[in-house]
């Protein structure tokens, strides 16, 4: 069974001078999307195949660029700062060879960051533990580390350019893609990789709530999924009205509901918090808490945003 690794890049030569040497594999091909930087000639000195588009396009089209002159039977897509184990193309190939009518895979990051400020170790901790504890039976798809049978991926049309021209949720709205029509997506938890990833308070409030909660909300909608895997659990939605309940609940000063709210936000999640002390340690788990509670703030506020757009899309839709 062949492997055709799939990166996309834009201005990621330092990432790739670390992300490279790590994948051992029948084909690595690197799309250079419009990278004002080194990336290309990084890519081409260890040795990858080199695609260069008139960019950027966005991660979606490079992966489809890349898709349609690949050779092997596995495409497997990871992104630029990810450093993968060096067993990951060996664990996606067993994961298709022990399961014939699989049509996809992916992982998770690990639990070492490169990154060490507070932002970057909660926020790619938090990817690992949601997806440590996630359904091995996934309903959506993770194209940072993630593999998909090249006559599937054919089959569904790649990724959708059109509707993801920038970085955002292009990978998941391919799981649903891959589940609507009847494939198998399996989540392996010991398929892992390094996030160099380096975030900042803006920049994670910006790709939490532009690049995936207010477009995953309109995918939703859209197509009426309501999973109950990953960041969509039922326990995540309860927090989310928690979230809102609890500063609402101060300002009216209802201070029984806001305790109660309070106490409930700390027992739902109540693992999560046992983790990241596990991890690093009781002040760094403290710290964790408003962040988290944060998070559950703007992703109802996206909900709303998202909401409202994809009624406005439709009355726009309907008056024409």
């Amino acid at each position: 069974m062949t492997v055709s690794v799939i990166i996309p890049v834009r201005d990621g030569a330092a990432f790739l001078q670390r992300c490279l040497p790590a994948i051992v594999a029948d084909e690595v091909i690197v799309v250079d999307d419009g990278s004002r930087d080194e990336s290309a000639a990084v890519a081409e000195r260890h040795g990858a195949r080199v695609i260069r588009l008139v960019g950027p396009q966005g991660p979606a089209a490079a992966r489809n660029a890349a898709a349609h002159v690949a050779t092997g039977e596995i495409l497997f897509f990871v992104d630029a700062d990810v450093v993968v184990r060096p067993d990951a193309v060996a664990q996606v190939v067993a994961a298709f060879v022990a399961e014939p009518e699989l049509a996809a895979v992916f992982g998770s990051y690990d639990d070492a960051p490169a990154a060490r400020n507070f932002l970057s170790q909660y926020k790619n901790l938090l990817h690992h533990y949601v997806h440590q504890t996630g359904r091995e039976d996934a309903s959506t798809f993770w194209a940072g580390c993630g593999a998909i049978r090249r006559e599937v991926f054919e089959a569904v049309g790649g990724f959708d350019v059109a509707q993801f021209p920038r970085p955002a949720i292009e990978d998941i709205e391919l799981g649903y893609r891959l589940r609507r029509a009847g494939y198998r997506i399996r989540l392996r938890k010991s398929l892992q990789g390094t996030h160099l990833k380096r975030w900042t308070a803006g920049t994670l409030l910006r790709a939490d709530f532009w690049g995936r909660a207010v477009p995953w909300t309109r995918l939703m909608l859209r197509d009426r999924q309501g999973v109950n895997d990953l960041n969509l659990r039922t326990s995540s939605r309860v927090c989310v009205g928690l979230s809102w309940l609890l500063p609402a609940s101060v300002v009216l000063r209802w201070w029984w509901v806001a305790g109660a709210s309070a106490v409930l936000l700390l027992t739902l999640n109540a693992d999560v918090y046992r983790f990241f002390w596990r991890k690093r340690g009781a002040w760094f788990a403290l710290g964790v808490i408003p962040w988290h509670w944060l998070y559950y703030f703007y992703s109802g506020l996206a909900f709303a945003v998202g909401f409202a757009l994809h009624c406005g899309r439709r009355s726009s839709s309907a008056s024409n």
